[in-house]
């Protein structure tokens, strides 16, 4: 996951709706059932799609009120929290 992407997806939440997101990762989702991808493909959709749905979690927080900064450093915190448990 990266930051500026997930800062760019939130920001695109605000202005817009987080419908479009919703159902692009759906597209997205559905795009991965074709047999003909390489796995560096998939891995780039797969990228996508986290970035998606960190920016929804991202949007969900600030809904709940908290500001968009801790919200952002909140859910990175959270993600590499998990990353160095495994």
């Amino acid at each position: 996951m990266k930051l500026p992407v997930i800062k760019q997806l939130t920001q695109f939440i605000e202005d817009n709706d987080q419908d479009y997101l919703v159902e692009a990762i759906e597209v997205l989702e559905n795009l991965t059932e074709v047999s003909s991808l390489k796995d560096e493909e998939l891995d780039v959709i797969g990228e996508l799609i986290s970035n998606m749905y960190g920016a929804l979690e991202v949007n969900k927080a600030i809904k709940e009120g908290v500001d968009k900064k801790t919200a952002l450093n909140n859910f990175m915190q959270r993600v590499l929290g998990s990353i160095d448990k495994e």
